[in-house]
């Protein structure tokens, strides 16, 4: 449905509220497509950008996204739900990935996940809720070697043991605490 054609009779005021949300080269972005057919298959291409923009896709720039597109919210959610690389949550400062490929695994990383979790306080997928840290499994990050490994951000951390997880996290929280003062 092209949008300038839209039935809805406040459609001026619902663009002005998804510009409080959205950055203007998302919203261009949405608008310049709506008058291709099938419109709605950029649907995937705007919440990358959302994402890239904003870091995850929230509650309030998925509803922005549908107003604008004018595709059902929950078509919106479905998506970004059904695809692994969407994140509904924002990440933590500090990004934990833990290596389950065959090598790390016979190796012991699931007893290194379990540790990271306990001490963290989450899950996989999840971000403490001090925000400084998001902890994520990988299938490998080629440092077969060094099995098992742990990436924080970009550096790799290996081999781990269940008990290097407090040292190694201990290792970031005072390096907060002391960029904090």
């Amino acid at each position: 449905m092209n949008h300038q054609t839209s039935t809805t009779d406040n459609w001026e005021a619902i663009r002005a509220a998804c510009l409080d949300v959205l950055p203007a080269h998302i919203i261009a972005f949405i608008e310049q497509n709506q008058d291709m057919e099938h419109s709605e298959g950029q649907l995937i291409a705007v919440l990358h950008m959302v994402q890239a923009h904003f870091g995850f896709l929230g509650q309030d720039t998925m509803h922005a996204v549908a107003q604008l597109a004018q595709i059902p919210l929950a078509k919106v959610t479905g998506v970004a739900t059904f695809y692994h690389y969407f994140r509904l949550q924002p990440r933590g400062k500090h990004m934990i990935n833990v290596c389950l490929g065959t090598a790390c695994y016979v190796k012991g990383a699931e007893k290194v996940a379990q540790r990271l979790m306990d001490e963290l306080g989450i899950h996989f997928g999840e971000t403490t809720r001090d925000g400084l840290f998001s902890l994520d499994s990988t299938r490998c990050l080629g440092t077969c070697g060094l099995a098992p490994v742990v990436m924080v951000d970009n550096q790799v951390f290996g081999p781990l043991t269940p008990t290097d997880v407090s040292v190694l996290l201990a290792k970031y929280v005072k390096k907060e605490k002391v960029a904090a003062e």
